[in-house]
């Protein structure tokens, strides 16, 4: 592939370029070379690892577990042990904000099922949101 801008980067990856020079910024994509005119020229390696951060970060990895996780492809034939750990930690807090979403999602029905379509001044979704003791469920 040969070089390219990095409007061409982005329509590639799916990435603003704002992110692309944030992610140069914080060091998770290597600085490119620059042209004469000093427009960065982006090679396959940066498609590839920009790739690589925009699949982790849809996945919801954090900037740091991604570099952390970029870290280890300079050493392919390390122990996989720290990815896996990385992956595990992060689907506890997947799941740990589903149950947390599946809980104000219960709150919120019982809300709006007592909701009995009268005045404001009796209004059960009002009453329920002024005192958080009147939750059955803990969504915090």
């Amino acid at each position: 592939m040969d070089a390219m801008p990095i409007g061409a980067l982005s329509e590639a990856t799916g990435v603003k370029v704002p992110t692309i020079r944030f992610y140069e910024q914080i060091g998770l994509l290597p600085a490119p070379l620059r042209t004469q005119s000093n427009r960065r020229s982006y090679g396959e390696p940066h498609l590839q690892r920009l790739r690589f951060i925009r699949h982790a970060r849809d996945l919801g990895f954090s900037v740091d577990d991604i570099r952390e996780l970029l870290a280890m492809t300079a050493q392919p034939q390390a122990s996989c042990d720290r990815a896996d750990s990385i992956a595990r930690r992060h689907l506890a807090e997947v799941e740990r904000r589903i149950a947390q979403l599946q809980s104000l999602r219960s709150e919120l029905q019982r809300m709006i099922g007592e909701c009995s379509h009268g005045r404001i001044a009796d209004c059960r979704v009002i009453e329920s949101l002024a005192d958080h003791g009147q939750c059955l469920h803990e969504h915090a």
